[in-house]
């Protein structure tokens, strides 16, 4: 199974950009014109939007997303967000789901390009990287940027007023800054790390495996089914860089009744597959080189892998396999960067 499969009517770069504008990866909403009928935090989670019909509160109905009061003034209301990373946005899914007399007819995004710890003021250079859209009730609309820079904040502007239920902005983020071993985590979502392909993520968000922090609870992870046959789960993930991996850190925590009885890693230096050969990249990766033996996991737990690792040299993707089945809160590949 493949993310593609999944959203498969959905175009390349939301299939497999990074979302910088993910709450989970590190998103923040910095301030809104209005936010009187649902706060600006909610467009960022990661989670689809739900609809609850009789959930209402003192403002009125209850709404998963973005909304501001009806404008009577003529002018046109926006937020601005800081992005999880900076990074180079490919395009946006301005996501109107369950807004059906409420969406925002038209959307206009910027971006900005702030210092580290500098948040957006009256002096700051807005730059428009999306044009004006038109939008529609209960729908996905995806936009293709066109914009080469590199951004660490947005700001929507909405036409006239209205609500959205998420905003996405796929995309490459920059890479971290390396340890003082000069390494940085080669699988972290943050640096461009992203889940190609896996054989089964029957429970929990298979995406938060390259998430930044420890999970918060068993559903901040990937699990499998409880596996009935012959076999075992595995996954296959694209490098944020070409390296050379020097430590993997398999982190089990919450996983206290249902951890893998062991893992292993393979990885081979594939720069020539690109994102439209994942099948082919599935049934090569049964023959790629073992990096990690396989070794024993334990429940709710950090297991660090250094010298057991071999020495394969610069790879850029790695399959990561459990045994027989069960659920791994994150999952880090440390090393340099090729």
């Amino acid at each position: 199974m493949t993310p593609e499969t999944l959203a498969a009517d959905t175009p390349l770069f939301a299939r497999t950009g990074i979302n910088l504008a993910s709450a989970g990866l590190g998103a923040r909403a910095i301030s809104a014109s209005n936010q009187f009928f649902a706060p600006l935090e909610r467009m960022l989670q990661d989670s689809p939007a739900i609809f609850i019909p009789e959930k209402f509160d003192d403002h009125g109905k209850w709404m998963d997303g973005w909304e501001t009061q009806r404008r009577r003034d003529g002018g046109h209301d926006h937020a601005v967000i800081r992005l999880a990373a900076p990074g180079r946005i490919l395009g946006f899914d301005v996501d109107t789901s369950h807004f059906t007399g409420n969406y925002a007819p038209a959307c206009r995004i910027e971006g900005a390009s702030l210092a580290a710890g500098e948040e957006p003021g009256t002096e700051t250079r807005w730059v428009e990287i999306l044009r004006h859209a038109a939008l529609g009730p209960d729908a996905h609309h995806y936009f293709k940027c066109e914009s080469f820079e590199s951004w660490t904040h947005l700001r929507l502007s909405i036409f006239p007023d209205g609500g959205v239920a998420r905003l996405r902005a796929f995309g490459v983020p920059e890479l971290a800054e390396a340890d003082r071993r000069g390494e940085i985590d080669l699988a972290a979502a943050l640096n461009g790390g992203r889940i190609l392909a896996f054989s089964d993520a029957h429970y929990g968000d298979y995406t938060r495996l390259l998430a930044p922090g420890r999970g918060v609870n068993m559903g901040d992870g990937w699990e499998t089914r409880r596996r009935r046959e012959p076999g075992y789960d595995w996954m296959i993930i694209a490098l944020g860089a070409r390296g050379t991996v020097e430590k993997a850190l398999v982190d089990t925590r919450h996983f206290k009744g249902n951890f893998p009885d062991t893992c292993s890693l393979q990885a081979a230096d594939l720069l020539s597959f690109g994102d439209g050969l994942t099948d082919a990249l599935v049934t090569n990766s049964m023959f790629w080189k073992e990096l990690l033996p396989s070794q024993k996991l334990g429940p709710d737990a950090e297991h660090a892998f250094r010298d057991e690792l071999a020495a394969l040299g610069p790879v850029t993707h790695v399959r990561f396999n459990i045994f027989p089945d069960g659920g791994v809160s994150r999952l880090r590949l440390f090393g340099k960067t090729e």
